[in-house]
């Protein structure tokens, strides 16, 4: 299944409803995320030719159109590669290139004007374009997602490239519908009232956690300011209320600071998740004072996208349990639709208190890495994530 069927499905039961905002403005409702969405997906195949898939790179700061145009590459069934902004525009030249694809969009259509090139087979695109514009305005009846399997892949993000070059990990529909199922079981609640808000990069699991809040028919609120500004948090979450978002670690720390400064104490946040780095625990217990029970810690990597640990809001507040500040300090344990396993170097499970390798195995997990067969063998053993 497509996952943009998601889409058309809340677009349908509530095409009035706010989807997308910008601060506080209203950029879309439901109905006309949908909307142009399928306007895109139409321009990207009848006239730039794009076809089921073929890659479409995002190289896009935060902003209200990222949603639209992310969806339109996977309502054609195309696969989406979501490039961090923050990268130097010669690495993501260089991701553009490996991924082989046909369009970047960009947000003015001028990123590469220093001189450094694409491909001849690749066609940059500014979000602005008076074309692609025109085409996210057209009122034709909406075509239905392109069906796709839930093997084909969708979201090819590529890793950080901390052993060397960047990896694409392939992320397949069904790997996306897993991870927001596991989302609803364990990380939070999405419901229709919720605000999810996207002050780290949409590129990475910021990004991702939007599908779920999507099949809630939830609203996605992109800041003004397109980052991550505490200020700015504080006062969207308390005219918006039920405001949930991803932070790292120091980004949590950040807003704590603020509100100790300002007297603020978390009105209108519903959930923070917080991961991509290690929370110290002097951290997470100055948070729970400040903001009380709104934490959930999750523990995942691109290969296995948000999905392979999770600490839940009652247990990162416990302070009854004998063990209180361990299993705050943890990552919590295996989220619904995966395994997991502490390994010797022989792949037997080691027994408790042992350390060893952690290994992960389930319906998230990823495809494999975009046309390099022996990183996917060295990594994956026997349907287990090293």
């Amino acid at each position: 299944m497509n996952i943009s069927e998601w889409l058309l499905q809340a677009a349908r039961v509530s095409p009035d409803a706010p989807a997308i905002r910008c601060g506080l403005d209203l950029h879309a409702t439901y109905g006309q995320f949908a909307a142009r969405s399928a306007g895109m997906a139409t321009y990207l195949s009848d006239t730039l030719g794009i076809r089921q898939g073929d890659r479409v790179a995002l190289f896009m700061q935060n902003c209200p159109e990222y949603l639209e145009i992310l969806h339109a590459v996977l309502w054609m069934g195309a696969i989406v590669v979501p490039i961090n902004y923050k990268l130097h525009p010669r690495e993501a030249a260089w991701i553009i290139g490996d991924a082989k694809a046909r369009v970047v969009v960009t947000q003015t259509g001028t990123v590469f004007a220093s001189g450094i090139e694409l491909a001849e087979t690749c066609i940059e695109l500014g979000i602005h374009d008076p074309a692609l514009t025109a085409a996210a305005q057209s009122s034709g009846e909406i075509t239905p997602p392109v069906d796709t399997s839930k093997d084909d892949v969708a979201w090819l993000f590529y890793t950080s490239g901390t052993t060397g070059r960047p990896k694409g990990v392939m992320t397949t529909h069904g790997n996306l519908i897993a991870m927001s199922l596991a989302y609803a079981m364990d990380v939070d609640s999405p419901t229709a009232r919720d605000n999810s808000l996207y002050a780290a990069p949409m590129s990475h699991g910021a990004g991702l956690y939007h599908f779920p809040i999507i099949r809630a028919g939830g609203c996605h609120v992109i800041p003004q300011s397109g980052g991550f500004d505490p200020d700015e948090i504080a006062e969207l979450a308390q005219a918006l209320d039920n405001l949930v978002f991803f932070a790292a670690p120091t980004m949590i720390k950040r807003q704590i600071a603020h509100a100790r400064a300002t007297g603020y104490d978390g009105a209108g946040i519903k959930t923070i998740i917080y991961g991509g780095g290690p929370m110290y625990l002097a951290d997470i217990e100055e948070g729970l004072a400040v903001f009380g029970a709104r934490f959930v810690q999750i523990y995942g990597q691109g290969e296995c996208p948000m999905t392979i640990t999770v600490l839940p809001r009652h247990l990162v507040a416990d302070t009854a349990h004998p063990n209180a500040d361990a299993r705050r300090g943890s990552v919590g344990f295996a989220q619904a639709g995966v395994q997991v396993r502490v390994v010797g170097n022989d792949m037997r499970p080691l027994p408790a208190d042992e350390v060893g390798e952690v290994v992960v195995s389930g319906d998230a997990l990823m495809k494999g890495y975009w046309g390099n067969e022996k990183a996917t063998a060295d990594t994956v053993v026997d349907g287990w994530l090293r």
